[in-house]
Parts: C-alpha cells; structure tokens; sequence
C-alpha cells in the first residue's frame, strides 16, 4: 500500500492511495502523520483506517506527477504544523560501495591502509547484525536537520552560498513517529535523496557533520510495508535531456552492513528521540552517487532517484547558489 500527500490552492491538504494510474483521496485526513497518529491511538493499524476512510474521489497521477495539475505533491511525509518537531538524521557507511568512496576521499590523509571510515564500515560487517533481541555495534549516525529542509518531489534542491558543492545520494529514508509515551512507531518507507555537499566533506572527515545539514527530498510515496531486505534501483543525473551518469543501486538489509533493528535501535537509544508525538526521518544510507566517480552537478541537472519495489521514481532539480556568503548579525539584549 501506497500513500501521497498533495496540496490543492483552493481545497488545501489532502492524503490519497495510489491505485496507478490514479489517486483516490482520503477522507478525514489532511497528513500522513494525523493518519498514522489516529492509527497508533487505535491499535496500530494503518490500514484499516486507510480503508474505512476511503473517497469516491479519484485524481489523475500521471498529472499530479508531472506537475500538469493544480494539485501539487508534498513531501511524503512531514509534520504538519510544526516543522521543529520532525528530526531528519541518517546513518552513514552502511553499504560497501559507499565505504569504499569515503575511502578514497580520505586516503591520502591515512596513516594506515584503512581510513576510520573503511574501519566504521568493517566493524558493522563484523557486528552490525547481531542476533535477534542483541545489540550490535553502533554505526556512523549524522543529523540533517528539522522539517524546514524537507523537499517533495518536483522541488529544486538548493546549494546554499556557504555551500562548496552539492549532489544526490539514492537512500530510502525509514518513517516514524512516537506515540504519546515516547515509544516510536515505524510508518513505512520512502524513496529518499538525501543530498549533501561532498566537496566540503572530502576537504577533511571532520566536516561531515556540516556538509550533511542541507536540504533535501523524499517521495513522492509512501510505502507501507515491514519488507526491507533486498531493494533495487537505478540513479540518474540527467543534464540539458541527457543521460550525463546513470547507476544501478542496491539497499536494504542484504545489501547492509547492519541489520534494520540495530540501526533503529541507535537512533532511538537516545532519550531526546523519544519526545512524545515526534515524528522521525532517518536515511539508511546510499550504495552509489555521482560524486564518486567523479560528477560535478550543475545548475538545472535533474537527479532522478528510483527504487523498482518502491513506487514512482523521485526527480528534483539543482539550484547553484544566487547569493555570495555573508556574515551574520547577531543581536543583543541589553
């Protein structure tokens, strides 16, 4: 099962099921997020509150999609009032491939055959799918920022003016949200372009942190389901109409050094993650990106990220920064 959010000039949110090639909207619901909500408070199912809220009212998707309609696509999920109380974060090193790029960005400043990155990596192959009811080794983990960063699908993603660079990295990003005893509740998944600034990382490790606190995208669908073991996909950045790079792309816990659980697990260790009624995207973790092999993006590239068991695909242009760095005024209270 499938959900989009969508926003009418005139009828406002709504939350639909997609039944390709079409959208039927929800009642009741104008977010993914009070539906969810609704769901928790009543036992946990979200799909008999998606079936006993169903409309008659049904939209064109090929439209909504491709932006030809007056309803336009949000983010997947968001909060829909507040953008403080949704935390976007992500764990980092989880697939070989995207390992072995940190591993060459970072080579030339080891002083062993091994960056820390590679070794991050290696000590998940080794701990990071501990058995079932274990804890297993923590993984890398980074914070992105709130909801204010969070773009849909058909939106520019923007390198801010004390960027040095931006570009996509093909994730599925897990939902979810707490309960009003702080326990977190998995919604589902969504195809995910995390979207970080690897030249400001490759300058030194250490600038990880703040080359990951860009914007960035999710959708244009939810999906609801538990199966996270071996996903497909296919990346792309076209340039002008054309193909400039493409990859096949590979995810869930198959192709992981870490297992589902514990990687949920370290993220909502922390007690300051388990605020009551908080709502939670995290990013699993990329397997290829352009910058890898070399790609710089430029202004108007479409990066296009596609997970085949995943819904439709995710496009968002790159916007080069208009503006140059300035500092900031700060004010005082006297």
């Amino acid at each position: 099962m499938r959900l989009v959010q969508i926003h009418h000039p005139n009828d406002g949110r709504k939350v639909a099921l997609v039944e390709e090639p079409n959208l039927r909207l929800i009642h009741n619901f104008t977010s993914i997020y009070k539906l969810a909500a609704n769901a928790i408070e009543n036992g946990g199912s979200l799909t008999k509150v998606i079936q006993e809220n169903l409309s008659d009212t049904v939209l064109d998707y090929d439209a909504v999609y491709e932006g030809n309609s007056e309803w336009q696509l949000l983010p997947a999920f968001d909060h829909p009032t507040n953008v403080n109380d949704l935390m976007l974060a992500g764990t980092g090193l989880t697939h070989k491939a995207s390992a072995e790029n940190r591993q060459k960005m970072h080579e030339a400043e080891a002083e062993s055959d091994l960056t820390d990155s590679m070794k991050i990596y290696f000590m998940g192959v080794e701990g990071g799918k501990p058995e079932k009811g274990n804890i297993g080794v923590q993984p890398e983990w980074f914070y992105k920022g709130n909801g204010s960063i969070l773009k849909a699908h058909g939106e520019v993603l923007e390198i801010p003016a004390y960027g040095n660079d931006g570009g996509e990295e093909p994730e599925i990003a897990g939902i979810y949200l707490n309960d009003k005893n702080g326990k977190p509740w998995r919604i589902g998944f969504a195809t995910a372009n995390e979207f970080s600034d690897h030249v400001m990382e490759r300058k030194n490790y250490l600038f990880l942190a703040p080359s990951k606190i860009r914007n960035c995208s999710i959708g244009p669908e939810l999906v609801i389901t538990d199966d996270f073991k071996a996903i497909s996909g296919k990346v792309q950045v076209i340039r002008n109409g054309t193909t400039l790079w493409e990859k096949d792309i590979k995810t869930g816990e198959t192709n992981m050094s870490h297992s589902l659980e514990n990687l949920e697990y370290h993220h909502f260790k922390y007690q300051n993650h388990l605020i009551p009624h908080q709502a939670h995207i995290h990013f699993f973790g990329a397997d290829a990106f352009s910058f890898g092999e070399g790609i710089a993006l430029e202004q108007d590239d479409e990066m296009i990220v596609e997970w085949f068991d995943m819904g439709r695909g995710l496009r968002n242009k790159l916007r080069m920064p208009t503006d140059k760095e300035q500092n900031i005024k700060i004010n005082k209270v006297s």
